[in-house]
């Protein structure tokens, strides 16, 4: 039985506990790529924060579990500003399907509400930058979060997330090219229309393919962060092209309802996506799926806090922390999903 992201939850607390009061050490060379992939021994940096009390807003995509677990690092962020005095309280929400429209009604709302800061992970650059714009020209202090900045001029202050979504796509698609010696044809789940992440590592995907004279895209499709949508357009896909060598997952949900279809029809497909889903690390350690980028979310809702802080005391980007804070993301394959499990899961 898949375990709930509340059992994920308190193996994490568990592991924050045992580490409790320690600093971050250096990775040595036998140090895991588990262990490397995703850090929980973080420690907030030296900032002293002005006020004792700060109340932010952040809104996101999709209620989906890879947004659970960029909100387990905020809450230990804000267990670790608690025990320096200092109270964090936020507003975490999200529609229950990707929407730029509902997204605009939460920033617009949230707008007039008087929080220290307002954090967006953009559902479409096109859509949202606009509104961010406009809520900067009032004077209120916006920033982005998690996967997807704002478009380039945006007048957001800071991003903390992934800075690389367009290298992540091109290193599946080579990983995958590389596994099929270069030659076959391959589809594209892309996941949500105008979201920057998942469009930029499509088109990583893309411009790798082309590469390789011998690699055909077949088939794109946008399954909106739907595990649901995946596997019904993976199956239509599988029924189109008899030859199908492979398949590129951009998102989370994505490589879970490919793995299904793929499993379902028994076919010989190379699958590789993203992230650190239970069922995608499953299928990872039984050879399904060929590899996963995971992103390291805990850093990125830890990270996001700190920043928060910092946009609230009105720091700019510079000494204090920088304009866009970059957070890694680590390519594990078939040897690395048992460790992924334990870790993250508790199965040994």
């Amino acid at each position: 039985m898949k375990p709930s992201m509340r059992s994920i939850k308190q193996i994490l607390i568990l592991l924050l506990v045992l580490c409790a009061g320690l600093n971050p050490a250096p990775v040595s060379a036998e140090s895991s790529t588990a262990d490397t992939a995703v850090r929980f021994h973080l420690s907030l940096d030296s900032y002293v924060p002005e006020k004792d009390h700060y109340n932010f807003y952040f809104t996101y995509k999709i209620v989906h579990p890879w947004w659970d677990a960029v909100a387990m690092g905020m809450e230990e962020a804000q267990r670790q500003f608690l025990a320096k005095g200092i109270t964090i309280t936020y507003e975490y929400m999200a529609p229950e399907a990707a929407s730029a429209e509902d997204q605009v009604r939460r920033l617009n709302a949230a707008a007039g509400c008087g929080y220290d800061v307002i954090g967006v992970d953009v559902a479409d650059e096109s859509v949202i930058t606009p509104v961010l714009d406009e809520m900067a020209e009032k004077g209120i202090r916006v920033m982005t979060f998690s996967s997807s900045d704002a478009a380039p001029g945006c007048r957001r202050i800071a991003y903390v997330g992934n800075t690389h979504n367009y290298e992540d796509g091109a290193q599946l698609a080579e990983a995958l090219c590389e596994k099929l010696g270069g030659k076959g044809k391959i589809a594209v789940l892309v996941g949500t229309h105008g979201a920057p992440c998942h469009e930029e590592r499509a088109r990583g995907v893309r411009d790798t393919i082309a590469r390789y004279p011998e690699m055909e895209i077949v088939a794109v499709e946008y399954d909106q962060d739907s595990i649901s949508l995946a596997y019904d357009l993976t199956k239509t896909i599988l029924e189109q092209h008899n030859a199908l060598d492979g398949i590129v997952c951009c998102n989370m949900s994505n490589p879970v309802g490919a793995a299904r279809a793929v499993k379902e029809a028994g076919r010989g497909v190379v699958i590789v996506g993203m992230d650190h889903d239970h069922e995608a690390l499953l299928y990872l350690q039984e050879g399904t799926i060929y590899c996963l980028g995971i992103q390291d979310c805990f850093s990125i809702g830890f990270d996001t806090v700190q920043v928060a802080v910092k946009v609230a005391d009105g720091q700019l980007p510079g000494k204090l922390y920088p304009e866009k804070t970059e957070e890694q993301t680590t390519m594990i394959y078939q040897q690395d999903a048992q460790e992924m499990l334990a870790l993250l899961y508790g199965e040994i």
